[in-house]
């Protein structure tokens, strides 16, 4: 993450952090230990304090879109205490405040946005299906396997990779990169953004998963042998899972922007279009997805591939919504202005 990166990012979790506060009046909730702190909401009484009311109530009636509180919050046992109604339940991570997948469920589990046109539009969508969510992509490596990519969402021919707090869409080495079936195709490799990887260590548990989400997501399809998948296990230090590894290792090569070109790759490979939602206080994402984006080759994949600010969907969205949205993350329409809340920062 660049200073800039982290900077924009710390600015938008204090004013997010603020207004969780506010929003958390009346209703159940932790703090986590630490500063700044994440304020963490369990469901109570058939609702969700992180969740718009009608959006939540949406996702308790498909199993699909539920099964994503299956998802731990991995600082829950050592930043955050015990959840007051039901000391037995761990937290998930879209319990968390700062969660970009809460947000992105809270806009697009709620009635009527999907099947609103203009929203389509905006998104370049023409079918209204429902959405799915965690979608585990396919994208195929040059030794004939997959990687199973997990994609924030899928709304009929569109992928959709959501951000908020995120540091940034994460580096990874050349050699993994390179070994994309298509990369060469897509890519002009010349032109990608690249780092040298001094020392490649794991990331410790962090008291914003959000902000390291996919990270350690396997490059491995199931189905593959044994043996196969212990050889790519060892060979990739992003998906070492325990045991020793090498801090002092020489400097390697890799790309900035992992996520996103392998999110390329996987609209590629499934003939969809691939969309970056970010909120436009993160101008520092939205300046990374661009250098991504000029090294595409092809104009016809180039068209496929799109940018858009949470405030910009704002403007089609319905206007309880809206003003959920405003209260809670400071999320307004173009040409609005967010309502203010004390301990928010100035940006």
């Amino acid at each position: 993450m660049t200073a800039s990166a982290g900077w924009y990012a710390g600015q938008l979790r204090q004013e997010l952090t603020a207004r969780a506060r506010r929003h958390a009046r009346g209703r159940a909730h932790v703090e986590s230990y630490g500063s700044p702190p994440v304020i963490v909401f369990p469901p109570e009484d058939g609702l969700h304090g992180n969740f718009f009311d009608a959006s939540y109530r949406a996702i308790a009636a498909r199993p699909e879109w539920m099964r994503r509180f299956d998802k731990i919050h991995t600082q829950g046992n050592r930043s955050l205490p015990k959840p007051q109604l039901d000391p037995r339940r761990r937290w998930r991570e879209l319990d968390s405040s700062m969660s970009s997948d809460a947000l992105l469920m809270n806009v697009f589990c709620a009635p009527g946005v999907v099947e609103s046109a203009t929203a389509r539009r905006a998104l370049g969508v023409e079918v209204d299906g429902a959405p799915e969510f965690g979608l585990k992509a396919r994208v195929p490596l040059a030794n004939g396997r997959f990687d199973r990519t997990e994609v924030d969402m899928r709304l009929g021919t569109l992928l959709v990779e959501a951000k908020l707090t995120e540091g940034d869409f994460q580096t990874r080495e050349a050699r993994i990169v390179e070994a994309y079936r298509d990369f060469d195709a897509v890519f002009d490799r010349d032109l990608l953004p690249r780092v040298e990887l001094t020392q490649v260590r794991r990331k410790e548990a962090v008291e914003f998963p959000e902000a390291y989400s996919q990270e350690y997501e396997s490059l491995i399809d199931e189905t593959m042998p044994l043996a196969l998948m212990k050889e790519l296990q060892e060979n990739s230090a992003s998906v070492i899972a325990a045991d020793e590894f090498n801090a002092n290792r020489e400097a390697e090569a890799g790309y900035t922007g992992y996520q996103l070109i392998r999110n390329v790759l996987a609209a590629y490979a499934a003939e969809c279009s691939f969309c970056v939602l970010h909120d436009e206080r993160r101008p520092d994402l939205r300046e990374e997805w661009f250098r991504v984006m000029a090294a595409v080759k092809s104009a016809a994949m180039r068209v496929r591939l799109k940018v858009l600010t949470w405030q910009e969907l704002a403007a089609f969205l319905p206007e309880d919504l809206q003003e959920f949205l405003d209260l809670k993350y400071g999320i307004v329409a173009p040409g609005k202005t967010a309502s203010p809340v004390g301990e928010a920062v100035e940006f």
